[in-house]
């Protein structure tokens, strides 16, 4: 039995012909209300102009009713519209918008979150940098001076001269072996000699001026005054002996040899400071060497050293076979003496860079290769080793004078000092003067 309207087109699933669309068809089981009488047709109004709540679609996107569903003429169709595709503000073009639009999860219509304060995001890195490299600055400054061997006690000198304008130290490269194996004294040629004798002496007087870099000759005739011996406290009375300089390092250690300088020279030497042939090496090591040109070529088998002229890099064997050179040159010790501030002061220009203080693996294998070797006075600091380094990289870079102590002549092989301009050159440095002397 067939419960369908008369006239209804059998064709299933192919709709109607009549051009007009079919009218509500009345069915047993369904109870329908009464059909109201259609209204009759309104004048169509323009649509007034709104700006929409929610986002504003993008170009191409059909406006959406809220809820989602299409509408067309007031009938809901309930089918959802889905994900809109487009390139609405804030999304990428041709993109679905995640749930909630194009903030994203919290519901259609949020605004984006902020952006990232860049301003405050540098300002917390900076603090958390700076007070990382202070910790650091902090933790090798300890560490370093731990290390330092602060064994020469000043006070023990007696009659000393008065206090200049300048700083100055007494620099000391002794021709100790302490820690050294028998390898290394045979691969750096310093021989097995017990105890420990001065192998080089210098002034740097660090003024404002300028810095003043003198050379104290090992043979330089001097005399020893009365002391006080460093070990036993014993005053021993001046006997108007004369000596070669580094026979006062031999006889009392530093002590002495700082309260000849003064006698001789009348200069007042306010810090000491002295290193040995393991830590010279170790230091040039830990640097990858020191570059150097050399004018002349020269080789002697004493010290091992075997140049030719040119620019070249000079590990910590070489450099030493460098400084102790004497036999070589005609000059004999003079000419060493030339050496010896050559390569300190090239040593330091290369230390004393931000290349190397601020880089901690550069930095500590080049403390810890030369503190364990370094003996000072007890009142120098980290402070004034710094100070001591920048001089003599200041030497080095023109901002001073590099000389020899000026020499007049000599007496039974030993180098006498010209008294008139060692005077003149005393003076210039106790009064932070342009230094005008010149030496050998």
């Amino acid at each position: 039995m067939n419960d369908w309207p008369e006239g209804r087109d059998d064709a299933y699933g192919r709709g109607s012909a009549r051009p007009q669309p079919e009218g509500v068809q009345r069915m047993r089981h369904i109870q329908r209300q009464p059909q109201q009488p259609p209204r009759p047709p309104q004048p169509v109004q323009p649509p007034r102009p709104q700006r929409p709540a929610g986002p504003v679609p993008a170009p191409g996107v059909p406006p959406q009713q809220a809820g989602g569903h299409d509408t067309y003429g007031g009938y809901d169709s309930g089918y959802n519209t889905g994900q809109v595709y487009g390139a609405p503000s804030g999304g990428a073009p041709g993109r679905p918008q995640g749930p909630g639009g194009p903030s994203g999860p919290g519901g259609p219509g949020r605004a984006p979150g902020p952006a990232p304060d860049w301003r405050k995001r540098i300002k917390v890195g900076s603090i958390v940098l700076v007070s990382a490299l202070l910790v650091t600055s902090v933790s090798t400054y300890f560490w370093a001076d731990s290390k330092v061997r602060r064994e020469v006690d000043l006070s023990k000198v007696i009659e000393r001269p008065k206090e200049g304008d300048c700083t100055t130290y007494l620099i000391v490269g002794s021709d100790s072996r302490e820690g050294m194996s028998d390898e290394e004294k045979k691969k750096l040629h310093t021989g097995s000699a017990e105890g420990k004798r001065t192998d080089s002496m210098m002034i740097l007087a660090k003024c404002s001026s300028g810095n003043t870099m003198i050379s104290l000759p090992r043979d330089s005739d001097v005399e020893i005054p009365s002391f006080v011996g460093s070990q036993s406290g014993k005053k021993f009375p001046a006997q108007g002996r004369r000596v070669k300089l580094n026979a006062a390092y031999a006889e009392d250690g530093p002590e002495l040899l700082v309260r000849t300088v003064e006698h001789n020279t009348g200069l007042r030497i306010d810090h000491y400071a002295e290193i040995g042939f393991a830590g010279f090496a170790n230091i040039v090591d830990a640097l990858g060497g020191v570059e150097l040109d050399i004018e002349e070529g020269f080789k002697d088998e004493k010290s091992g050293a075997d140049f030719k002229a040119g620019k070249q890099t000079l590990n910590g064997e070489q450099s030493l076979a460098f400084v102790r050179t004497r036999y070589a040159f005609a000059e004999s010790d003079l000419q060493r003496t030339k050496n010896q501030q050559k390569f300190l002061a090239a040593l330091a220009n290369q230390a004393a860079t931000p290349s190397t203080i601020l880089n901690p693996f550069a930095l500590y294998p080049m403390l810890g290769a030369g503190l364990d070797t370094l003996i000072v006075d007890k009142d120098m600091g980290l402070y004034d080793m710094g100070q001591m380094f920048f001089a003599m990289k200041g030497v080095n870079g023109g901002d001073g004078v590099s000389m020899n102590m000026p020499i007049s002549g000599q007496r039974g092989g030993n180098l006498v000092w010209d008294k008139a301009k060692v005077q003149q050159l005393v003076k210039e440095i106790q009064n932070d003067e342009k230094v005008t002397v010149r030496g050998n």
